[in-house]
C-alpha cells in the first residue's frame, strides 16, 4: 500500500494511538510522529471488586446470575470510539486528505462503527495489525508491504 506524501496513518490498538504523518514520498515514506495519546488501562482484575457483591457476614456461596462487567473490554471499547471520534474531528477541520488506519482486527472493527462520512471518504487503507509497539521503519515496511 502507498503512503501518499502528507497523509496520516494512525496505528492504534486498545491503550495507544500514535497519529503519523508521511513527510516523505509515496514510494519513499518518512512517516513523522505528530500526537501520541495513551490510555492506562489495568488488567480487569485491577478495576473489578471482589465480584460476590457479599459482605464479610455473608452466608453461601451463591454466585448472581449477572455476569462480571469487563472493565478492560469496556475500556478498549471507549478508547477505540475515542480514536474514531479524533479522526472526525482532524477531517472536519481539512487536516487531511488521505488516512490509512492500522489496528487489530477487534479494534479495527470498532473503530469502524464510529467512522463519520468525512473519515470513511479520507480513507484509503486499513491493515487489521497490532503494530504500535514496533519501531517506526517497521511500521513503514509492513504498511507498504500490505
Amino acid at each position: 500500500m502507498r503512503i501518499e506524501h502528507d497523509a496520516i496513518v494512525l496505528v492504534a490498538d486498545g491503550r495507544k494511538m500514535l497519529f503519523f504523518r508521511n513527510k516523505g514520498s509515496p514510494d519513499f515514506p518518512n512517516l513523522e510522529t505528530e500526537e501520541v495519546k495513551q490510555q492506562d488501562n489495568p488488567p480487569d482484575r485491577e478495576q473489578a471488586s471482589d465480584g460476590t457483591g457479599r459482605g464479610p457476614n455473608s452466608v453461601g456461596s451463591h454466585r448472581g446470575s449477572v455476569e462480571q462487567t469487563n472493565f478492560h473490554d469496556l475500556e478498549e471499547t471507549r478508547f477505540a470510539a475515542e480514536a474514531a471520534a479524533l479522526l472526525r474531528r482532524r477531517a472536519l477541520a481539512h487536516d487531511y486528505k488521505k488516512l490509512i488506519v492500522v489496528a487489530p482486527p477487534a479494534a479495527l472493527g470498532e473503530m469502524r462503527k464510529h467512522y463519520h462520512k468525512e473519515v470513511q471518504d479520507r480513507l484509503v487503507g486499513e491493515i487489521a495489525k497490532d503494530l504500535s509497539n514496533h519501531p517506526v521503519p517497521e511500521i513503514e515496511r509492513i504498511i507498504t508491504a500490505s
